[in-house]
């Protein structure tokens, strides 16, 4: 009886503490307002869908809350109806936030596959390997996720060659299933989602194909406004003065705004820059320097150094 009582009780606290983050995700989303039955279905699927312990770590613990109402009740929306994702926007429009919000609200946990111009189906899928005298399987990223029924996020799928990414037209189609030469065929688990993100614009990226698009749902990142910024950073850097944090939003717009009219690259339209600079600024950094050594300084071409320079003094003399 007492062993039993104890392990009972160490397992609860577990699940008491990742239940606790979850309720305050939650908790958030009903201040923004999104509708109180996409939320009370998350809730009923993550009843319905419990997660063995030893994959609970897995379930992301965010850093960062993304705002956006409509967003998020499209986003929930097809993930409650089995789509898959595919978030596309510019940069510091929170689609990695977001989708680490999705995993952590539903409780699932959450690969994260980040693509380069190098990868190949193997990296994704897994690889035969030389163990023990034997040739064994070793699975990768997707193979697990998809087994565990959890969320694999996608980072930056269109830097990869579309030859690469054929490997998951099966697993993001109606076969939903892993088909690797020389093993049987793996059927994905009910829960499992895939999200994947995308800049689109930028160097090293590429479109992608008309076959891979139409496996996912599409959401439009929007860029954030003044109001989200702010609450943003708040939320963030709780205790930043109202002063900070107002000349932050107001920098951030200021450099976003020159990168879209292409008069600067994005190297300094760096929503983790801003945040890190109140950081520096409450821990008695000077203003003016923070924003150098977080935002300014990552501009290595002198002349859109000196053009960055100038944007921030502006309101950072």
């Amino acid at each position: 009886m007492i062993r039993v009582k104890f392990r009972f009780g160490t397992a609860s606290r577990k699940e008491m503490s990742w239940m606790s983050e979850t309720s305050v995700l939650m908790d958030t989303l009903r201040q923004e307002g999104v509708s109180p039955d996409l939320l009370r279905a998350v809730e009923e699927y993550r009843t319905a869908h419990p997660l063995a312990e030893a994959l609970r770590p897995r379930i992301p613990s965010p850093a960062f809350v993304y705002y956006g109402r409509e967003v998020w009740e499209q986003a929930l929306a097809a993930l409650l109806c089995g789509e898959n994702l595919l978030l596309a926007g510019g940069k510091a429009t929170g689609k990695n936030v977001l989708a680490e919000n999705l995993a952590a609200a539903f409780g699932r946990p959450a690969w994260d596959i980040s693509f380069h111009v190098n990868m190949d189906a193997a990296s994704l899928i897994g690889m035969d390997t030389f163990e023990g005298g034997q040739v064994k399987f070793r699975p990768g990223p997707v193979y697990r996720c998809a087994q565990s029924g959890g969320f694999g996020v996608l980072d930056e799928i269109n830097m990869a060659k579309n030859e690469a990414l054929a490997v998951l037209h099966a697993v993001l189609d109606f076969r939903r299933a892993i088909d690797v030469p020389g093993y049987e065929r793996i059927p994905l688990a009910e829960e499992t989602r895939f999200i994947a993100t995308m800049n689109y614009g930028y160097a090293g990226t590429r479109e992608l194909n008309e076959a891979l698009v139409s496996r996912f749902t599409v959401i439009r990142m929007p860029t954030l406004e003044e109001p989200q910024l702010c609450e943003l950073l708040r939320a963030n850097v709780s205790e930043a003065s109202d002063e900070n944090i107002k000349r932050c939003t107001g920098l951030f717009l200021d450099l976003n705004a020159k990168a879209v009219n292409g008069e600067i690259s994005t190297n300094s339209v760096d929503m983790r820059g801003m945040i890190a600079a109140l950081h520096l600024m409450t821990d008695g950094m000077a203003p003016k320097d923070a924003i150098a050594v977080s935002i300014t300084n990552k501009c290595f071409d002198e002349y859109e150094y000196a053009l960055v320079r100038d944007v921030a003094l502006t309101r950072f003399a």
